[in-house]
């Protein structure tokens, strides 16, 4: 069987669980799998640019996604005229000087003498340009947040259309990434793990606890949307006759019509990022970062300059997770912080990558689909199965109860179930990388 035989089977796999999923449950629940199918890919595409071109172990994904889902709320949403005049110059004034701090002490270890003086004088400098920060600072968020907290409470943002937040979460989580990977790119590999998911972490507690920022766990809801809503459609008479020449009642057209809008979408992003990542992958810079890969010695031998080709693909790979944060948020139509778990923003991205093949682009693509479905149909088709097999059993018999409450865990062992078979029986994955 050639490759693209055995691809083609793979996707048109992919496609009749779809489809399967629409016909035997319902297609607003099909096509809701096929968007998240469709960002999960996307976030698989950026960790196979990391992992897969360059063997960087980065396991702080969901920070960047996290990051692509503030530039929606920094975006799209209209500021807040109260808040802004009750402290909001006084915030962007403190970060300002935070900013000034930081690099008066990194000029002032550039230019004053090594030892005891350029000890004291970096000092000086943070710790005097701390309590100025925060003096400024504090008062500011104060005056913030008391502004009708109960529906507001933060700055908002800068009200432009909120597909332009896609790129500019991409560029939030590039710029996130060169920071990290300035400081964390010359550790070694599992100390670069331990970095960035800890990293991961205070980016999400910073989006818990400032409230100025995004509200924290009150949550931003009601964002703006790419797409009409459902009652809006529904009021339509030209809507309306159309659905019912389908056979659809209004309701259940509306939304099957936005959620496909948004798959539209969704696609366009990805057949884009797909081609891209493909020329990469074929390109000469494609070649060199899978040389510094499988040998830095012999890379570095050869004139290259590893940290800096690390840091690129680094900040690449992060943008497009980015991207597809920005793309979550949107669909959601709300930024809710508590959301974010590494079991879902990075480890469930790493078995796409493995599953799918890492190295290659097309098996990210694949890992993205078939992960995200199995992650969603198994446990109703698990508590399906457990249900059909105790239907004998006496109600309240201790093992018909522990069968059905253990449907619950079937999303974890599942996971853990294809991860093995695949690492047994293809180690490079369902499309390994040529």
């Amino acid at each position: 069987m050639t490759d693209t035989t055995r691809n083609t089977l793979y996707f048109t796999f992919i496609a009749a669980l779809i489809i399967g999923t629409g016909m035997m449950t319902s297609w607003n629940l099909a096509i809701t799998i096929m968007n998240f199918g469709l960002i999960s890919a996307i976030m698989a595409l950026g960790v196979n640019l990391q992992w897969g071109f360059a063997g960087l172990f980065n396991v702080g994904i969901m920070g960047f996604v996290a990051l692509g889902g503030l530039a929606t709320v920094l975006i799209s949403m209209p500021p807040v005229g109260e808040a802004w005049a009750a402290g909001g110059l006084r915030v962007i004034l403190s970060l300002i000087l935070g900013a000034a701090t930081i690099v008066g002490a990194i000029l002032a270890y550039g230019a004053l003498p090594k030892g005891r003086i350029r000890t004291i004088g970096m000092l000086v400098i943070l710790v005097a340009g701390f309590f100025i920060y925060r003096a400024v600072f504090d008062g500011g968020v104060q005056a913030v947040e008391a502004v009708n907290p109960a529906n507001a409470g933060y700055l908002g943002g800068l009200g432009l259309p909120v597909l332009l937040a896609w790129p500019v979460g991409g560029v939030l989580a590039a710029g996130a990434a060169w920071i990290i990977g300035k400081t964390a790119l010359g550790l070694r590999s599992d100390y670069l793990a331990i970095a960035t998911l800890g990293i991961a972490e205070i980016i999400i507690a910073i989006l818990k606890n400032e409230d100025w920022l995004a509200r924290g766990v009150k949550n931003v809801v009601g964002l703006p949307r790419p797409a009409p809503y459902e009652i809006d459609l529904q009021n339509s008479a030209t809507f309306v006759e159309r659905a019912s020449g389908l056979g659809l009642d209004p309701v259940t057209a509306s939304t099957l019509w936005v959620k496909t809008i948004y798959a539209g979408l969704f696609t366009v992003v990805l057949l884009i990022l797909f081609l891209l990542a493909q020329r990469a992958l074929h390109s000469p810079w494609g070649r060199m970062m899978r040389a510094i890969r499988d040998n830095e010695v012999a890379a570095e031998a050869m004139g290259k300059d590893v940290t800096a080709r690390h840091l690129q693909i680094f900040v690449l790979g992060s943008a497009i997770c980015g991207i597809a944060g920005a793309m979550m948020t949107t669909l959601d139509g709300q930024l809710t912080p508590g959301t974010y778990q590494p079991l879902r923003f990075t480890f469930l991205v790493w078995v796409m990558v493995i599953v799918g093949g890492s190295g290659s682009n097309l098996g990210a693509v694949l890992g993205g689909f078939l992960i995200w479905w199995l992650w969603v149909m198994v446990e109703p088709i698990g508590l399906w199965v457990m249900q059909t097999a105790t239907s004998g059993m006496a109600e309240g018999f201790w093992l018909r109860e522990h069968l059905l409450d253990s449907a619950a865990h079937m999303r974890l062992l599942t996971m853990g179930v294809v991860l093995l078979l695949v690492l047994r029986f293809s180690p490079r994955g369902l499309i390994p990388e040529r």
